[in-house]
């Protein structure tokens, strides 16, 4: 037995019926359909990561930048 009591002779037969109803052609439309979407998905996810790196690269500078600052007007009284 498999998934939840549903062995592999009942998986082959849903398969049979899905692949009756919609027809290979409907089926690997649909296929590409979702990994195009499951594509750009990934790339948004990947550009806003790298915004967010940026993002922080930045305020991490402007913090340095600030604490530079603040160290030589200390020095300089």
């Amino acid at each position: 037995m498999g998934l939840g009591g549903i062995g592999i002779w009942q998986l082959l037969i849903i398969l049979l019926i899905v692949v009756m109803l919609f027809g290979t052609k409907k089926l690997r439309n649909i296929g590409s359909d979702l990994g195009g979407a499951l594509r750009g998905f990934r790339s948004a996810m990947k550009d806003d990561d790298d915004k967010t790196d940026e993002i922080e690269d930045q305020t991490a500078s402007a913090g340095a930048e600030t604490v530079g600052a603040a160290t030589e007007t200390a020095e300089n009284k």
